[in-house]
Parts: structure tokens; sequence; C-alpha cells
């Protein structure tokens, strides 16, 4: 079954979160079992909110090990809060697409 996960970064700032996304390359590599990755930041600018859905928990925390954690480590940024949930419904529209920073 899929699962929701939530990440709260207190202090992680745009550029942190470019960072990490320019350097796990996961648009043009996403990891195996990533179905969908949004992110945000509250007005002050400096707390990120992540909202991903993947295929398996096993898969989630294989990525958190082997691509986060070191490139969180690598940069010195503070750890996430991270919240599960078991998928109960998933729709997506084509809308979406005009929100890509990058094309797939």
């Amino acid at each position: 079954m899929a699962l929701l996960a939530i990440f709260t970064g207190q202090g992680y700032m745009k550029d942190m979160y470019e960072t990490l996304r320019r350097e796990s390359d996961f648009e043009h590599k996403p990891p195996p079992g990533l179905m969908f990755h949004v992110v945000s930041f509250e007005k002050s600018g400096n707390t990120m909110h992540a909202v991903e859905i993947w295929e398996s928990e096993e898969q989630l925390n294989n990525m958190i090990s082997t691509r986060l954690m070191p490139l969180v480590q690598k940069h010195k940024m503070p750890l996430m809060k991270m919240e599960t949930y078991q998928v109960h419904n998933i729709n997506a529209f084509p809308e979406i697409d005009k929100h890509r920073i990058i094309p797939m």
C-alpha cells in the first residue's frame, strides 16, 4: 500500500532545498518507489514542508539513508521532522504539469 510522507524542515530555506534538489538529482534519477514530490515554504521563508507519496515504507527509508541523509550531513543542515500515513486515495490531474520547475 502507498505511503504519504510529510517532512517539516525548521530552518530550511529555499537555497538549502535547491542544494538538496540539485545534488540528489531526483528529477532525472528518481529513487525507486517515489511517485510524487511537492515542496512549499512558510511566508517567513525559513520552514520547508515537503509532501511525498511512496510505493512502500522500505523504499522511503532507503532513499533517506542512502541519498538524503548523506547530503544533509555533508551540508550540516538540520534534521527534518517526518510523519507517515497509509494512502487511501491518489488523484493527479493534468494541471499539475504547469507547476514543475523542471519538465519531465
